[in-house]
């Protein structure tokens, strides 16, 4: 059993990874972290750099979680691979970060939240940045 974080680097990144961490820390489970890169480029400017990795790890290590970190860059799409990690981890929750868009933002760029939320057969939270980050 696991809890399973789509990891992405914005603005809601830091809060999600904290409640993420937090129910991990709960439930005694690891964590484990999924950061795609879209469309399996690793120039994506929401793929963690090794340093911002380190950080997360440490944060993890402080908190007597156990982290699995992974970073496909299959060309699938953020949300099958956040699924797949789901399926193969046995986790029991998936967490997510949200933060504000417009209504056009959210047509467009919406739709990894949209459906991992849609078609995950676990329980999924999504974690909204503090008011002031959003």
């Amino acid at each position: 059993m696991s809890i399973v974080l789509a990891y992405s680097v914005n603005t809601s990144a830091d809060a999600a990874f904290a409640y993420a961490l937090e129910e991990a820390q709960l439930r005694s489970c690891p964590l484990i972290v999924v950061n795609s890169a879209r469309g399996g480029v690793q120039g994506d400017p929401h793929f963690a750099s090794e340093e911002h990795l380190s950080e997360l790890r440490e944060r993890a290590a402080q908190a007597g979680v156990p982290i699995v970190i992974e970073q496909p860059v299959r060309g699938k799409d953020a949300d099958e691979e956040v699924l797949e990690a789901a399926e193969r981890h046995g986790a029991q929750a998936i967490v997510i970060g949200t933060r504000r868009r417009s209504a056009m933002g959210k047509f467009i760029l919406g739709s990894t939240a949209q459906r991992i939320l849609m078609e995950a057969g676990i329980p999924v939270t999504a974690v909204k940045p503090p008011t002031s980050q959003a």
